[in-house]
């Protein structure tokens, strides 16, 4: 009786470590790339940046967010923050769909997993759906909603990984090169790294542990019916519709759906379904009540048609373009496998890259990383107002660096908080 109980979750486990033992290498590079680019490119500008919904200002709020963080919290902490400090509605949200659809880790995890059209739908599909949202926005979203929200939005109520969307610790002096390899840049990448690590490891596992649960327990035959693959054409405009329900249920974000994402293609989603599905990672069911926390209740639902009808749309699209130019993968041959580990190329990488990331932790343990980390989900100080002005302001993270209203942290970035003066005399 136990061995029969046992026998369906060690071969689940032995899914989900196949899978991590895949991507390790390709986590690793990911998240180091991506902190490279955080740490020579500024989120103090962003907001002076995006003053409206422009194209103009939606294709720098695109190029800033592919450049940020790849944190679902953190891109909806951040498109928050900047829409406080005065950017345009529209193009914070663009900014924040950009920030978890168009980065540098999730293109790489979907190459190794998925294979490379998948990469090449997410960095057209992305762009696709940004654009139908801001024409959404457009024409739906009127002045008084914005307002409403940008009341709720200054009452700072929590969210997630407030701190991690404040934190700014870009090096912007000097050579491009000169800025990565500076000891400044380099405390900068493994900052950013381990922050990036700390604020999805929790929706990588679960999204691996999922998948290889349905890669294990659930049957071919099932997802072939629901996903309708005896119904070629219907199947086609059923997987983006449904893609991003299956997303929101699953409660996994950012980078960690694309284990999921997996499992789907073998079982018979379309493609243009796994990439809506992938898109979804902004209507999860937690992030919807963080929006409802940011914004309101009424723009919170305001958001969760707009950001579902833009990525059906985009699904819809991406499965036309890439059959009309006959990119979509006949083979439904996505790495999803049983546990094995040889000495491969997969193996020789995980070994570099692993040891990239212990030199990475190294250096952000011996430069205050470990203080950083317990101020991640601190909230985000309100926007600086005239009476501001008086008094001392202090660094929530570094207290001993004081300064004036609106003056930055050197060491992490972070806006300078008001202290009371009557207590540090």
């Amino acid at each position: 009786m136990t061995a029969s109980i046992a026998s369906p979750f060690a071969e689940a486990l032995s899914f989900a470590f196949a899978m991590t033992w895949e991507i390790a290498w390709a986590l690793v590079l990911g998240f180091a790339l991506s902190g490279a680019v955080q740490a020579v490119v500024s989120k103090g500008e962003m907001s002076r940046l995006l003053p409206d919904d422009s194209p103009r200002s939606i294709m720098i709020a695109c190029g800033l967010g592919a450049a940020s963080s790849s944190c679902s919290y953190a891109a909806v902490a951040l498109a928050r923050s900047i829409f406080r400090k005065g950017a345009n509605f529209s193009a914070s949200m663009a900014f924040e769909f950009a920030s978890t659809n168009l980065v540098i880790e999730l293109g790489i995890i979907l190459w190794v997993l998925l294979g490379w059209q998948f990469t090449l739908a997410e960095f057209v599909g992305g762009p696709i759906m940004i654009a139908i949202l801001a024409a959404q926005f457009r024409l739906f979203l009127k002045p008084g909603m914005v307002e409403e929200a940008r009341a709720q939005a200054d009452r700072g109520l929590v969210g997630v990984m407030e701190g991690h969307a404040e934190m700014d610790m870009a090096v912007t002096e000097g050579s491009l090169l000169g800025r990565l390899i500076s000891p400044r840049g380099i405390t900068a990448i493994s900052h950013y790294y381990v922050m990036d690590w700390a604020s999805i490891w929790k929706d990588i596992a679960a999204g691996l542990l999922i998948a290889g649960a349905l890669a294990a327990w659930v049957p071919e035959s099932f997802w072939q019916s629901f996903f309708l693959v005896d119904h070629p054409l219907l199947s086609k405009v059923w997987g983006p519709l449904v893609g991003p329900i299956v997303a929101m249920l699953s409660f996994v974000c950012s980078i960690g759906n694309v284990p999921l994402a997996a499992v789907l293609w073998n079982g018979g989603i379309s493609f243009g379904g796994v990439a809506a599905f992938i898109f979804a990672d902004l209507i999860v069911l937690p992030i919807l009540n963080i929006y409802r926390k940011y914004y309101g209740r009424r723009m919170s639902l305001f958001l969760l048609t707009t950001f579902y009808v833009s990525m059906v749309l985009a699904g819809i699209t991406v499965e036309v373009l890439f059959q009309a130019f006959g990119l979509v993968p006949e083979e439904r041959d996505a790495r999803v496998v049983e546990a094995s580990v040889t000495w491969n190329y997969t193996t020789v990488l995980n070994i570099v890259f692993l040891t990239l990331s212990a030199i990475l932790v190294v250096r952000f343990l011996r430069t205050g990383g470990p203080a950083m980390l317990r101020a991640m989900s601190r909230p985000s100080p309100p926007p600086k107002t005239d009476h501001d002005h008086a008094g001392t302001y202090a660094c929530p993270m570094h207290p001993e660096v004081v300064g004036r209203a609106g003056d930055r942290c050197p060491e992490c970035g972070m806006d300078l908080e008001p202290v009371d003066d009557s207590s540090r005399s």
